[in-house]
């Protein structure tokens, strides 16, 4: 018994050594696209697991603290389904300081933001003409914007890219109103190039000098255009050429802080509505006397997480990874209708005790994992959605996420909220005409330097496998030949 004891002992050590050996051995595929891309096998991290299986079937650098990149998304995306619950949803509320009386509110407006990370100029639309319908036609006072639930954002949009007017740079706020974002539409036309924007700004003046060209390269149509708010007189100019001979173009922009963009929008569709407003807007909080009007109710968690996934949306996740700090006894949403906001303590019910923060987020993230046993010494988070130059996770541990998240009961959420490879949101052009098509559930990630993907497999054989590839490397861009190859390797040998 002894002699087989130890013939069996011999052959588990074996076996172990030829499993490490295999988990350290690329695919050819995987091998020859990462060779042809000048990306070293240092530069990547690998790791490939079925979601039954005790031990990896590949394992790169598996434990190597890299940049994911949006794959950042997965672990705040996870974190809030738990921490909130998949009904959550974000309420911005209006608050009446001041007498309503045949239409006419004798005092202010207040509109109460908590943080919603899909408030869009048609929810704003639909509610401001449900305020309407309830009464109230004019506002003989100010439009105050509480903008309090969340700390003070002190971000430089210019920090990552040195490109602040970009929209996927727009800082968090707790009223975000359609992420920021102007749509600017260009038009030739006989008289020259004509420029609209969406939604429409009330009170912002375009001052359009754009000069008409001809080019070969419409690809480029927007290289010689030049954007410039005037904050004193609100103006936006338009500088540049724009090359008439490629057509019709639209480019988004954030050029407005986000109190100038919020009243701006307002005051269109309040206009629109038939409203009038005889003050100004202006920051401030909700007062102990006023009384809540009406709440406008943001799309539920699971519903938002798949915008975020899906789609890849910076905003929102920055968004959602505050929202993990919210102060979770003062929002007001279920309170009724033209009920006095005042606590015992004489504290307005809407106003948070602290405010959401990023170090207050990154605290209850940490007692999550913490909760969960999942132990990532590694991870470095600086503001949830993976737009970060600092951002760290080890391919390992996001493996072991997804594969907590496989065995959790909210699984489809998160697993509905991911790219289906060939079919939808960053993974709609790739694999079109492979087997894998349809197949996988992959987030994806890309900077300067950095090319990620994380999720879902099911091979041919049935097996549901954990994919995680990250490549950190001035070549990075051109490594997705081979996270492509390692999919289409897996789904036929897997």
């Amino acid at each position: 018994m002894k002699l087989v004891s130890l013939l069996l002992a011999s052959l588990f050590a074996i076996q172990a050594c030829a499993d490490a050996l295999s988990a350290n051995t690329l695919p050819d595929s995987v091998r020859e696209a990462l060779q042809s891309a000048r990306i070293p096998l240092d530069s990547v991290g690998i790791y490939v697991q079925d979601i039954h299986a005790a031990a990896p079937l590949l394992a790169i650098n598996g434990q190597q603290a890299m940049n994911p990149a949006s794959t950042m998304k997965l672990l705040t995306t996870y974190a809030a389904l738990e921490v909130l619950g998949p009904s959550y949803t974000w309420p911005t509320e209006a608050w009446l300081d001041g007498k309503l009386e045949e239409g006419v509110l004798d005092g202010n407006l207040i509109i109460k933001g908590h943080g919603n990370p899909k408030l869009t100029v048609e929810h704003l639309w639909t509610w401001l003409h449900e305020m309407r319908n309830r009464g109230l036609r004019e506002i003989r006072g100010n439009v105050i914007l509480d903008r309090s639930a969340f700390e003070p954002q002190d971000i430089d949009t210019a920090a990552f890219d040195n490109d602040p007017n970009r929209a996927y740079n727009v800082a968090p706020d707790t009223l975000l109103l359609n992420f920021n974002a102007i749509r600017f539409h260009f038009s030739p036309d006989a008289a020259g190039i004509s420029v609209y924007t969406e939604p429409a700004l009330d009170g912002i003046v375009l001052d359009n000098r754009l000069k008409p060209i001809q080019t070969r390269h419409c690809a480029d149509w927007d290289d010689h255009l030049k954007f410039s708010l005037t904050g004193e007189d609100g103006i936006i100019r338009i500088n540049g050429r724009y090359p008439v001979n490629c057509g019709e173009h639209d480019k988004t922009l954030s050029l407005l802080p986000h109190q100038a963009y919020f009243e701006a929008v307002f005051r269109a569709i309040w206009r629109e509505t038939g409203g009038s407003l005889s003050g100004t807007f202006e920051s401030g909080i909700v007062t102990p006397t006023a009384e809540l009007f009406s709440t406008q109710h943001s799309q539920p968690l699971s519903e938002i997480i798949r915008d975020i996934n899906k789609f890849s949306n910076n905003v929102m996740a920055r968004q959602l990874f505050l929202s993990l700090s919210l102060d979770r006894s003062s929002p007001s949403a279920n309170y009724p209708v033209n009920t006095p906001a005042t606590q015992a303590s004489g504290v307005p019910a809407a106003t948070p005790l602290q405010p959401a923060s990023i170090a207050a987020s990154n605290a209850i993230l940490q007692e999550w994992l913490a909760r969960k046993g999942l132990e990532i010494p590694e991870l470095v988070i600086e503001n949830g959605s993976g737009l970060s130059r600092i951002a760290r996770i080890s391919p390992y541990s996001l493996a072991m996420v997804l594969r907590d998240i496989e065995l959790n009961p909210l699984s489809a959420e998160i697993e509905a909220s991911l790219p289906i490879v060939g079919m939808d949101g960053t993974m709609r052009r790739r694999h079109l005409e492979c087997e894998v098509k349809a197949h996988a559930h992959m987030k994806t990630g890309s900077l300067e330097g950095v090319k990620s993907m994380a999720g879902y497999l099911q091979s041919r054989s049935g097996k549901q496998w954990l994919v995680v590839f990250f490549i950190n490397h001035p070549h990075a861009r051109q490594g997705q030949q081979a996270q492509d190859a390692l999919l289409d390797w897996l789904m036929e040998n897997g």
